[in-house]
């Protein structure tokens, strides 16, 4: 039997970037707010003490940070003719568990959006006519701006501590021959912080990217290049270029994380709890369906519980609000068929490609053990809508970056071509290799396409009973037409580099979306915002079109991938739509928008 528990104004479910944003800016608007989290308590303490963080075994062997896939998966297949089965093992993707979520264990890049991707079809649409986007491409409009979001972007880079160097601020140009993008969009301030110091590899990098005519520019990092103290009066070391960013707590308290850039000040608030091992079941409705009285969850010791709440703010991982809407019932399922429903539509991944060039022992050591997860340098030349698409033949882009984050002791081990998979020679390759190669990423944008799509499984069920999401997803022809176009521009910066040797890890003709590759854990859609509810499951504040007091953050609402990393765009919505709640909703409890 069920316990219920004394209403609260805001419940949270999921405790990650949007969940402690939304939770600040909700207890500062005076609302109490509850927020339940899955996983166990993460803390700067013990997840970020030296040295155990620096546990290359437990965390990025053992995967401590993530989520258990023998509780909670989702099943796999490539077409809706196909069996899913449950994914076992991580691999393409990295979703995390535990108080920070995706955001304790994230590298730092942190770049905003390029404005054009906010209205992709029009923008499309209008360049290359209606006819350009290929059958059965469902890309869409975002239906807000950059320039409604550049504050959010500006405070979201505030309260990070972002280190960075802008290229135009209040339309005057500051960052030409300093590092700046010249293809980014015009900035309200300066980043927080400068730029952090580049390591060899990008030098080498941005000198072979400028020499075959690119753009090279510093990359926008989450990484502290210097002590800083921000907003909430959280203080932030700078970065020692340890090696030990993406999938580990940061002990010198200098990546941004909710635990140490929300938390701590969150802490102090008495209208704030967290409550861990909690895992949300449910979304609670009123008879009419068209009101959240709350939530149902188990709690650690296995009860379950009700919770009412007068808003419910979905903040998990992407997939799992997806997950959470379908199985709560709010929102029409997307029924690929007849292309009807909006839950589940325009599911999305990235695009990667990946080369890396190995030099001589004599030409350049590299020192591949060290780096910061956000830092690096990148070249936009081919991202968004910066070149000419039409030669090219497909919608999409994507920007080159050498990000070194630190080549760890067991994983760390790449070979030039050539190299035996096993024995003496092997190992030599290896210890020839390691601190005398250079790793560069297309790290390109993902489309939506009508094929690829989120929905309840059938046949499998999670650890409590309930149904376990099931993913339609498959490569489609642009997104190998995008591919082998960027492996081919991004050789060309490899060439000029001068090595003895490049390896290409990229699609080639008739490739097929395999679980065991590693692409990036940035996944995106399936509670698509927009202005329509006939296409999207959520509005341009992130409110349900269909129970007006719930609303659901994350990459959910993105209607296609990007070609930068997610997270800037992720925390500017959240701000943006927790300001919508401040000034508007709770003013006048309703839809923001009226279908």
């Amino acid at each position: 039997m069920s316990k219920t528990l004394a209403k609260k104004d805001v419940v949270v479910i999921g405790f990650g970037w949007t969940g402690a944003i939304i939770a600040k800016e909700l207890t500062e608007a005076g609302l109490n707010v509850l927020a339940l989290e899955r996983g166990p308590m993460r803390d700067t303490d013990p997840d970020g003490v030296y040295p155990q963080t620096m546990d290359e075994l437990t965390y990025n062997s053992r995967k401590k940070l993530f989520v258990d896939v023998s509780k909670e998966t989702v099943t796999i297949r490539h077409t809706s003719s196909d069996t899913a089965l449950p994914n076992r093992q991580l691999g393409a993707f990295l979703p995390g568990t535990g108080v920070g979520g995706a955001g304790l264990h994230w590298s730092g890049v942190h770049f905003r959006v390029d404005p054009m991707e906010l209205r992709m079809r029009s923008h499309y649409e209008e360049r290359y006519g209606k006819k350009f986007i290929p059958e059965g491409m469902s890309i869409q409009d975002f239906g807000v701006s950059y320039e409604e979001l550049e504050p959010h972007f500006d405070f979201a880079e505030k309260v990070f501590g972002t280190s960075g160097t802008a290229w135009s601020v209040k339309g005057e140009t500051v960052g030409a021959g300093k590092g700046g993008n010249p293809f980014a969009p015009d900035r309200s301030n300066p980043f927080p912080l400068p730029a952090q110091m580049n390591s060899v590899s990008a030098m080498l990098y941005g000198k072979a990217a400028e020499a075959v005519g690119y753009h090279p520019y510093n990359m926008p990092s989450a990484n502290t290049s210097g002590p800083y103290t921000n907003p909430y009066g959280v203080q932030m070391g700078p970065c020692n270029f340890c090696g030990f960013c993406s999938g580990y707590a940061c002990y010198m308290y200098s990546k941004a994380s909710p635990n140490v850039n929300i938390l701590p000040a969150l802490r102090l608030d008495p209208r704030f709890e967290l409550r861990t091992q909690c895992q949300v079941t449910l979304i609670n409705l009123a008879a009419d369906g068209k009101t959240a009285t709350g939530v149902t969850y188990i709690d650690a010791s296995g009860n379950e519980v009700v919770q009412p709440a007068d808003i419910v703010a979905v903040c998990s991982f992407q997939f799992n609000n997806v997950r959470m809407l379908l199985l709560s019932g709010i929102g029409k399922p997307y029924d690929p068929v007849s292309n009807t429903g909006t839950v589940g539509k325009n599911f999305a991944f990235q695009n990667m490609a990946t080369i890396k060039v190995f030099f001589g022992k004599d030409q350049h050591h590299t020192n591949n053990f060290m780096g910061a997860g956000g830092n690096g340098i990148a070249v936009d030349d081919f991202n968004a809508d910066n070149f000419d698409h039409g030669p090219a033949g497909f919608v999409g882009g994507s920007p080159f970056w050498v990000n070194q984050a630190g080549a760890k002791p067991i994983a760390g081990t790449p070979t030039a071509p050539g190299t035996p998979n096993w024995g003496s020679g092997w190992k030599k390759g290896v210890a020839e290799a390691y601190t005398h190669n250079v790793s560069m990423d297309a790290h390109g944008a993902h489309q939506s396409y009508r094929a690829n799509y989120l929905s309840l499984d059938p046949t499998y069920k999670d650890a409590y009973g309930n149904p376990l999401l099931r993913m339609t997803f498959d490569w489609q022809p642009n997104d190998i037409r995008m591919n082998l176009f960027m492996q081919e521009k991004m050789s060309a910066i490899a060439k000029a580099m001068g090595g003895q040797a490049i390896s290409i890890s990229g699609k080639k003709e008739g490739s097929h979306f395999d679980t065991n590759s590693y692409q990036t854990t940035h996944l995106n859609g399936g509670a698509i915002m927009g202005t329509d509810p006939n296409t999207s499951a959520v509005n341009r504040y992130l409110q349900s079109w269909d129970v007006h007091n719930v609303f659901v953050l994350g990459a959910s609402a993105f209607p296609q991938g990007l070609g930068y990393n997610p997270t800037g765009l992720v925390a500017a919505l959240a701000y943006w739509s927790a300001r919508a709640i401040r000034e508007q909703y709770l003013k006048q409890p309703g839809a923001l928008l009226k279908a």
